[in-house]
């Protein structure tokens, strides 16, 4: 890849995702570059990844041809009042904040400008994220490929509807909260009955792992998976009785309804 690409903030995702794209090798480190408000951030980024550092948010906008705004979003509004009049109409800006919306930032330029709205999760991290990718129309389809080989670096991709993009946060972004604490209350039952707990997480985590690995690449439906580990009469079913018994199935949508209604409360 050709184009420059520049964080503006480098947080933990943008330090995920950054690492993520040098690792794979698609481009180099020369072509990165990057600005923070803290410098202490910043020089760990510069150490650890070789890229350039910005003097300031304006000159990421100026010189990158992709443009990663991985602040908050309480400063958006601020960041991009620095970036409006000085980002090419070229330039693709990719929004991560779960608070704003295209349309929010298309308001903000009050010019055509190509926005894309990603969110990534924190399993970015070990090159194992699952990144929600919306785009408005100013972006080609070349756009769109080159949007995807970047997120592709450290994780799947998948387009959607913006409309979505809350559902991605409950599914993608949060559940691996939800996940962790499947893993620990399985290395709990472990640790119960005698296994050593870091034993027991090892088991757990990988267990977890296979099994996502194996939905995905078989690509059956989970519960057939779930079906061909329940013998007849076996230790499983009674497990997976008492789990439905215990309301696993409800308890795990009902936490993505109340992630979906908090979001809604963020978005005012």
């Amino acid at each position: 890849m050709k184009q420059t690409i520049g964080f503006i903030g480098c947080g933990n995702i943008a330090k995920s995702m950054l690492g993520g794209i040098i690792k794979s090798g698609l481009v180099e480190k020369n072509q990165v570059i990057v600005s923070n408000r803290s410098t202490p951030s910043l020089i760990e980024v510069q150490n650890k990844y070789g890229v350039t550092i910005a003097q300031s948010n304006a000159e990421v906008a100026e010189k990158a041809h992709i443009v990663f705004l991985t602040v908050t979003s309480d400063m958006y509004e601020t960041v991009i009042r620095e970036i409006k009049e000085i980002i090419p109409a070229e330039t693709i800006l990719i929004i991560v904040a779960a608070g704003e919306s295209i349309q929010k930032c298309e308001r903000r330029f009050n010019r055509p400008v190509k926005i894309v709205k990603a969110m990534p999760n924190t399993p970015s991290l070990v090159n194992e994220g699952i990144t929600g990718i919306a785009a408005n129309n100013n972006l080609t389809d070349d756009d769109k490929e080159i949007i995807r080989s970047l997120f592709a670096c450290f994780g799947r991709v998948e387009f959607v509807d913006e409309g979505l993009m809350d559902v991605v946060t409950a599914v993608g972004g949060s559940s691996p909260a939800f996940t962790y604490m499947f893993i620990e209350a399985l290395a709990d039952g472990a640790v119960m009955f005698g296994m050593p707990r870091s034993q027991a997480y090892v088991f757990a985590a990988q267990a977890v792992l296979g099994a996502a690995k194996m939905m995905l690449e078989t690509n059956l439906h989970p519960a057939a998976l779930k079906d061909s580990v329940c013998s007849p009469g076996g230790t499983t079913i009674e497990s997976v009785a008492r789990l439905e018994e215990r309301g696993l199935r409800s308890a795990v949508i009902e936490a993505v309804k109340v992630n979906l209604e908090k979001a809604k409360q963020i978005h005012g």
